[in-house]
């Protein structure tokens, strides 16, 4: 089931408005209406919330590890055709060029799944910092890897 059906369907299965669940998570309705449509991905701890007020564990609408990987999924470009052997050399070559928090906290990310939360606490910063630098970081991910000639 993917996040968008998952939240939509615990939603209407409670009879809640999207005004109702938008209230009880301070967001805005749009929010839960881009949700429920895909156009946007609420972040873990919006599912987390979610999922307490519907009492589902986290695993009905996403796994956490899925999630992870639907956000490195955005760098790669369509219809890429780089092999798995390919695209580890790419990686590679990409964190060596970037300093070296940036890198640090893409691999606590994406090989540690560790949360936005986890790697501030580490690194002593704000989350909203880490998830700017993470999205920043994916940004220059797609681009080198656009830059990267099909095999």
């Amino acid at each position: 089931m993917n996040i968008a059906k998952a939240i939509s369907d615990l939603r209407l299965g409670r009879n809640i408005s999207q005004e109702d669940l938008a209230s009880a998570l301070f967001v805005s309705r749009d929010l839960v209406s881009k949700w429920e449509t895909g156009v946007r991905r609420p972040n873990w701890h919006m599912i987390e919330k979610i999922a307490e007020i519907f009492d589902v564990p986290t695993s009905y609408i996403v796994d956490k590890n899925e999630l992870v990987y639907m956000e490195l999924e955005e760098c790669l470009p369509k219809n890429s055709h780089l092999s798995a052997d390919k695209l580890t050399t790419v990686l590679n070559s990409f964190l060596h060029g970037i300093n070296d928090i940036e890198s640090d906290i893409f691999i606590r990310r994406y090989y540690f799944f560790e949360s936005a939360a986890e790697i501030a606490a580490s690194f002593h910063l704000k989350e909203n910092r880490i998830r700017s630098t993470l999205s920043r970081t994916r940004k220059k991910l797609k681009k080198f890897i656009k830059e990267v000639p099909d095999e």
